[in-house]
């Protein structure tokens, strides 16, 4: 911003520079002139705008085409192309950082204004997404897509501790009540869990998912010292030797036997 100020005469009074000679000079003192400038694009230097809001500025109509995309958008004829770039934002879904405007074969930048560029009511503007964003967008799906198969992967270990905790749970109660386990029993579900901590090693995580990996590790590492201690407490359970006593029985076949057997000796001595 600039300021023109008024320059002292050959009597020490304040004349305005822009006068011509010939222009009466008021006696007296004269106030300062003060007048506010501003640099345009392109180097113009002109006065800065009134923010008087007695003064209504018309709204413009934008015909913006983006690929396939027919756009038609109301804004302020004094408005800077940044600002276009906001309401097109919201239709688009493309940030402004993203968005580069065409305007009568230039690319135009944030703080231009359209009624010093030149823009009517109804002007065709282009918009096209700007190439580094797209490569930045391709980038950040690439990384979302990794972050959710991570998270699927986690989501499968988890499922597969809860079903292997359970069967830990049921050990531990078993050889609390006095049951011996087999020791392979035991070994295999350790050999398990050790799996499903080496398929955590195996995910690379990101964001949220380093949290849940970590949990599932702990929770791998618990069992897995769980185990340990019922080897040793297995090892010292005694085994309960069950004894069965046998009871004969004479079957009917030989109680037949044995009942002919006798009629036939008492007939024997009968007859004799």
């Amino acid at each position: 911003m600039m300021k023109r100020r008024s320059a002292p005469d050959v009597y020490g009074r304040m004349v305005d520079s822009s006068a011509t000679t010939s222009s009466a000079v008021a006696s007296g003192p004269r106030v300062d002139e003060e007048v506010e400038w501003e640099m345009r694009p392109g180097g113009m230097l002109v006065q800065q705008r009134s923010m008087s809001t007695d003064v209504s500025v018309p709204n413009l109509r934008l015909r913006v085409t983006h690929g396939a995309i027919r756009l038609e958008i109301s804004v302020n004829s004094q408005a800077t192309f940044g600002e276009v770039k906001k309401l097109l934002a919201a239709e688009t879904g493309l940030q402004p950082v993203e968005q580069r405007l065409i305007f009568r074969g230039r690319e135009r930048e944030n703080r231009e204004y359209l009624d010093i560029c030149g823009v009517k009511d109804r002007s065709k503007v282009i918009l096209v997404q700007d190439p580094a964003s797209i490569e930045r967008r391709f980038i950040e799906m690439r990384r979302n897509a990794k972050i959710q198969s991570a998270h699927r992967a986690v989501s499968d270990v988890s499922v597969e501790v809860d079903q292997l905790t359970e069967q830990v749970s049921s050990i531990e109660k078993s050889i609390a009540n006095g049951n011996k386990v087999p020791e392979v029993q035991i070994a295999t579900l350790t050999e398990m869990l050790m799996r499903q901590a080496i398929k955590l090693d195996s995910i690379s995580a990101e964001g949220d998912v380093v949290s849940l990996k970590n949990i599932q590790e702990k929770r791998i590492q618990e069992c897995v010292e769980i185990l340990d201690v019922l080897k040793l407490s297995n090892a010292r359970v005694k085994p309960v030797i069950v004894t069965t006593k046998w009871e004969t029985f004479d079957t009917p076949l030989q109680n037949n036997n044995q009942i002919k057997a006798t009629q036939w000796d008492n007939s024997s001595l009968i007859d004799l």
